[in-house]
């Protein structure tokens, strides 16, 4: 396998550039200078630009807490080390705001260095089923209103996503009204939500839940988010294009002796050990040749 490299999914395209961090007053100024609202000439990043149009833009938003310094390492290899797909994929490590004084150092410094921290405005504190996921999916159109994606993800930080094999599933669906994942089944409903591992839904989707305010005053926002996001679709009408990628994304078991050929995600990595299992799986470290001392002359 050939060895791929981080710039297969850059950091800082333009796009990127398309969002504020809010961040709190006194940070290490060279990270808000870093991400501060750009005009820009395009939505594609420099790379794709001087080689060509990808098919399509997504957005992949991982819902994560400004501690997890090691988990956004691991990720950043994992997406890194993985072929290139034909789509320009974006991935950002998505935050509530940030209060303790050492994070705020810290996210400040990483942001400067990676350029994909995105943190929310209107999200005060960091949860799972409290209204974060709908901040995220508020947020986005308008924070990249200039260069809108065709696609947008939310997904786990404990989830490992085959950029390639999801791009693949992707390419031949519709670009509106889509919403994609592991279907959950409820009753005689198939898939009334997506499992929240991870789930895609379509530009104009996302646009609909950062408009429609009668998700917040009518069908709430603090519950199971991944129900919560089906059930807004179910009442709105919207998300009609569903495609239910089980068995293709799955939860691993504690035996780790459960991964499949044709995997798009694996949830539920909670630990190192596991990472490493699946990089060992999917071959994610074969042709890096290990570094070697450098002998003394004679």
């Amino acid at each position: 396998m050939k060895q791929a490299t981080s710039s297969r999914f850059p950091a800082t395209s333009f796009c990127s550039l398309c969002l504020r961090l809010l961040l709190p007053l006194g940070l290490v100024a060279m990270a808000l200078s870093s991400l501060v609202v750009l005009s820009v000439s395009g939505c594609l990043s420099a790379e794709t630009t001087a080689a060509r149009e990808p098919e399509f833009r997504l957005l992949v938003g991982v819902l994560t807490t400004p501690s997890r310094y090691e988990r956004r390492g691991i990720l950043r290899l994992a997406y890194a080390l993985q072929p290139a797909p034909a789509a320009q994929v974006d991935v950002r490590f998505v935050l509530c705001d940030v209060t303790d004084a050492a994070d705020a150092v810290l996210v400040a410094a990483e942001a400067a260095r990676h350029g994909d921290i995105l943190v929310l405005d209107g999200c005060s504190t960091e949860n799972m089923n409290d209204g974060k996921t709908h901040a995220y999916l508020s947020s986005v159109p308008r924070l990249f209103a200039p260069c809108p994606y065709d696609y947008v993800m939310k997904a786990d930080d404990d989830t490992y996503l085959r950029v390639a094999a999801l791009a693949d599933e992707l390419r031949g669906k519709p670009r509106e009204d889509v919403y994609l994942g592991r279907g959950y089944a409820v009753g005689d409903d198939p898939m009334p939500f997506m499992h929240g591992m991870g789930y895609v839904v379509s530009w104009d989707v996302a646009r609909w839940v950062s408009a429609n305010e009668d998700i917040v005053r009518r069908s709430g926002t603090r519950g199971h988010e991944d129900r919560l996001v089906g059930r807004w679709l179910n009442a709105g009408g919207r998300g009609r294009n569903r495609y239910n990628l089980k068995p293709r994304m799955y939860d691993i078991n504690w035996d780790m002796d459960e991964f499949r050929p044709n995997t798009i995600a694996v949830h539920r990595l909670k630990n190192n050990r596991r990472w490493a299992a699946v990089f060992r799986h999917f071959n994610v470290t074969v042709g890096i040749k290990p570094s070697t001392a450098a002998r003394p002359h004679n």
